[in-house]
């Protein structure tokens, strides 16, 4: 990639003059700003997006899982609608398997229709001929072989044949399930070349820690990578090289990310000082200008002088200054809840159908509970129900619609509490197609309304200033994730029920929310996988695979959680 820029629909340039290589076999992060710009660098190199300005390179089979797990959705939309795993597993198939794939399910399609019309008319007997050529092409792309990959690939993650599998709808899939199904298929495939946005969002614990195995051992070892992560140990642990989107271009770090941040300093410094000379040899370049002027108003044997004076300081100015070093962002968290009674959570032998065995629990006013578990033990679940104002909810004021869960027991709502419900998907129908200022300028039932220049400010306060006026379908997950969270902030909720909070958010969004949550008067759940995020709490709830669940005093993450008692 050489020179590449791209520049928004309104005009705005989102970023210029980016090169990078990835080299053979090398596992390159992608790092920065939420919105500046890395999934629509990723969508240019997939080819998803012209390449107006610069080159774009490409070789060997290109693998690409985008934002969510979706192959095929734009960036920011998760639902799976009514795909199935065959369709999802030829998505990321290559090229000539995809294309081969599509053309025999028509044909299968055309036969199936034809012969219900009986079996000796003229148009079953081509359809049976098309067939035929379908499956004859399918063999010679590589369908059967992509066949036995898909099959180990479900007996891998879902414990199925894949004959018994490939019709199941992808919405069926917990998002895990889902990232790790798309995962395998890439790392365990033919592209020597990947595309990861975000591949470890959904994955629990022990799946990150898979997946960082995944990447530097084993065939996947040998493959190229290129990757979007905000998790700090995945890259610690993966990277060999980092490179920075940020202030409208990119740079890159040599070094792994445990030295990153400390490169990232330096080159700040570099940037400053090279900006401080700059600006200095500007001064004196003007002030000699200035003084040659003043001298050759009254002594014409200086005019030569004045002139190259103007010369060197006007060739000096259109070379232009060095750039400065990207701003700091400053996010600024005001999430401010408000008192409740002192029980804001009561759960008295709760069940969730399939998933938990009864249990109890008490949260209290001012709790923050971290809501721990592997990927389908009943996290969400729970969240879910509390959001909906638990097992009795008449009355209460919900601040959105959720599905419904199927459940056993009692989980009730404390005095005065007021719950907010943050979904891992940003699935919010409501919001569809609308632009940011239209959102807080109208309101709705739960939330005032704002005039325009109340609403750029708070959007200001959460770097989404910029993007106001567009929609929030097309924003990046770091920034619909932050758009979320002002919501909350906006909805006078006391009781957080936080699902997965940060896994979209950059560095500096997940420290303001974490900073915003030690200052809200109030009580937060949140599900997470995020270790770093989770050292902020005071109580961990285990969701245990056997359906126990459990209080224990620090964050477990492994297998070892078998153990624990109920």
């Amino acid at each position: 990639m050489t020179a590449v820029g791209h520049t928004l629909p309104d005009g705005r340039v989102l970023f210029a003059d980016v090169s990078l290589r990835v080299a053979d076999g090398a596992k390159v992060a992608l790092v920065g700003p939420n919105g500046a710009g890395k999934t629509t660098l990723l969508r240019m190199i997939a080819g998803d997006l012209p390449v107006p300005v610069g080159t774009i390179t490409r070789t060997g089979g290109l693998g690409v899982m985008r934002q969510f797990g979706e192959p095929a959705e734009p960036t920011g939309t998760p639902a799976a609608g009514g795909r199935t795993l065959a369709a999802l597993a030829l998505e990321l198939a290559p090229p000539a398997v995809r294309a081969a794939g599509t053309a025999l399910a028509a044909a299968e399609q055309a036969l199936r229709a034809a012969e219900a019309q009986g079996r000796l008319s003229r148009t079953a007997q081509q359809a049976q001929l098309g067939y035929a050529e379908a499956l004859a092409a399918w063999g010679e792309a590589g369908g059967y072989e992509a066949e036995v990959l898909f099959d180990t690939v479900s007996h891998t993650v879902l414990g199925l044949p894949w004959d018994d599998a490939r019709q199941r709808p992808v919405g069926t899939l917990s998002g895990g399930e889902r990232k790790r199904f798309a995962l395998e298929l890439l790392l365990r495939g033919p592209d020597e070349v990947l595309l990861l946005d975000e591949p470890d969002n959904y994955l629990d614990v022990p799946g990150k820690r898979w997946l960082e195995k995944r990447l530097t051992e084993g065939p996947a070892a040998g493959k190229s990578v290129l990757y979007v992560s905000h998790d700090r140990e995945l890259l610690a642990r993966t990277a060999d090289r980092v490179v920075t989107v940020e202030g409208g271009s990119a740079w890159t770090h040599p070094g792994g990310f445990a030295s990153w941040h400390e490169a990232r300093m330096a080159r700040h410094e570099r940037l400053d000082e090279a900006r401080r000379r700059w600006d200095e040899e500007h001064a004196k370049l003007r002030s000699l200008m200035l003084m040659y002027k003043q001298k050759a108003a009254y002594n014409s044997d200086m005019a030569s002088r004045y002139q190259a004076a103007q010369t060197r300081l006007r060739t000096f100015e259109q070379a232009g200054p060095p750039p400065l070093p990207p701003r700091e962002q400053q996010i600024r968290v005001r999430l401010a809840g408000g008192r409740t009674g002192r029980r804001a959570v009561i759960c008295e032998q709760l069940a969730l159908d399939g998933l938990t065995r009864p249990f109890d629990l008490e949260v209290w006013y001012g709790d923050r509970v971290a809501v721990l578990g592997a990927n389908g033990t009943g996290k969400s679940h729970l969240l879910r129900l509390l959001g909906s104002g638990g097992t009795d909810p008449a009355g209460r004021e919900a601040l959105q619609e959720l599905a419904p869960v199927p459940h056993q027991g009692v989980a009730r709502l404390g005095a005065r509490v007021r719950p907010a419900h943050f979904s891992q998907t940003h699935e919010r129908p409501d919001l569809a197609g609308r632009t940011l200022v239209d959102i807080l300028w109208r309101g709705d039932a739960h939330r005032d309304g704002m005039p325009r220049n109340g609403a750029m400010q708070a959007l200001g306060r959460y770097e989404l200033a910029a993007a106001g006026d567009r929609p929030f379908d097309v924003l990046s997950g770091g920034q619909q994730a932050r758009f979320l969270i002002l919501l909350l902030e906006l909805s006078g909720a006391t009781l957080l029920l936080l699902d997965e909070p940060t896994d979209n958010l950059d560095l500096a969004s997940a420290a303001a929310l974490q900073a915003g949550l030690e200052r809200f008067e109030g009580t937060v759940l949140a599900v997470t996988h995020d270790r770093w995020f989770a050292r902020s709490f005071d109580r961990f709830l285990l969701l245990r695979a056997d359906g126990g669940v459990v209080e224990t005093p620090e964050p477990v993450w492994d297998a070892e959680a078998a153990s624990l008692p109920s």
